[in-house]
């Protein structure tokens, strides 16, 4: 065996005891047995690939740590799902590695087995991505085109972080309460409470990111390259609109393996669109109705 070959081997070994102490940790996290199961035989798959690749290079490895305690962070800040498909991503050039060194078995499994048996976990808090989604985006499209709006008309900005908090609070409780209705009237067989809380909540946690802006500037502030505090206050609430955008859309699209730019830009064209109609409106208004705060 060259030297080359017994460094790759050594690398996937350690890739394989790494990911079996993952797969265990999670497991022992699990209440739901069918996942503590699944978990549990795909930790037993890495190590019994690790085994095969430890007689071929005669030596034993010790799992990355580092690693392992990043993943199993992860896992409790977003969910275990996140966590496993994270790691299998960043390590889906194996199976090709495997087959390079002649290991077809490994990568077969490596591709479809483990990848099956993943399919086949059940996280209580992905069956609620859609009333996440729902107050979420709701919140961005109409709070962000709402703030526009009243940050032209009004150009004050304890008003708008008025108007905007009581809007937005309003929203949140009324997207509560018609995803209930929804959740409901479909017989889903999710909890109708669950889904309306979710729905407010991601609402309303979107809807204080927002308006945030306009609490942390003051009327006196600096004009900063020529804009004014209020329009600072509105440049940073976009700010912070494509940060919750950019973030949430890559959880979505590891979770459900899905284009994150497709999405992402589907988003932002859509927000963009609607603060500059908003934006249109406020200073129609503004000017139709004689306003001069």
């Amino acid at each position: 065996m060259d030297e080359s070959t017994r460094s790759k081997l050594l690398n996937l070994q350690r890739m394989e005891a790494t990911e079996a102490e993952v797969y265990r940790r999670l497991a022992k996290m699990q209440p739901d047995p069918m996942n503590r199961s699944i978990l549990e035989g795909i930790a037993l798959e890495e190590e019994r690939h690790e085994s095969v690749i430890g007689k071929m290079t005669g030596e034993q490895v010790r799992a990355d740590m580092g690693k392992v305690r990043r993943q199993v962070m992860l896992a409790r800040l977003f969910g275990f799902t996140f966590s496993v498909k994270m790691m299998e991503a960043t390590e889906q050039d194996a199976a090709a590695e495997y087959r390079e060194l002649g290991l077809h078995e490994i990568a077969d499994e490596e591709e479809a087995h483990e990848e099956n048996m993943i399919g086949m976990l059940d996280e209580e808090r992905l069956r609620y991505s859609g009333s996440v989604v729902l107050g979420m985006s709701d919140a961005l499209v109409e709070l962000t085109g709402a703030l526009a709006g009243l940050t032209f008309a009004l150009q004050d900005l304890n008003l708008v972080a008025l108007a905007g908090l009581v809007t937005g609070i309003a929203a949140a409780f009324s997207m509560g309460a018609s995803e209930y209705l929804s959740s409901r009237a479909e017989k889903k067989s999710e909890s109708a409470v669950k889904a309306a809380f979710f729905t407010w909540i991601s609402y309303l946690v979107t809807v204080f990111m927002l308006v945030s802006p306009y609490l942390f500037f003051q009327a006196d502030s600096p004009d900063f390259q020529g804009f004014e505090p209020h329009v600072q206050a509105l440049l940073c609430t976009f700010a912070i609109g494509l940060l919750i955008v950019a973030v949430f859309n890559f959880y979505v699209s590891v979770v459900e393996e899905v284009s994150f730019r497709s999405r992402f830009m589907e988003m932002v064209g859509i927000l963009g669109v609607v603060s500059l109609i908003s934006y249109g409106i406020g200073l129609a208004l503004r000017g139709m109705l004689g306003i001069d705060v």
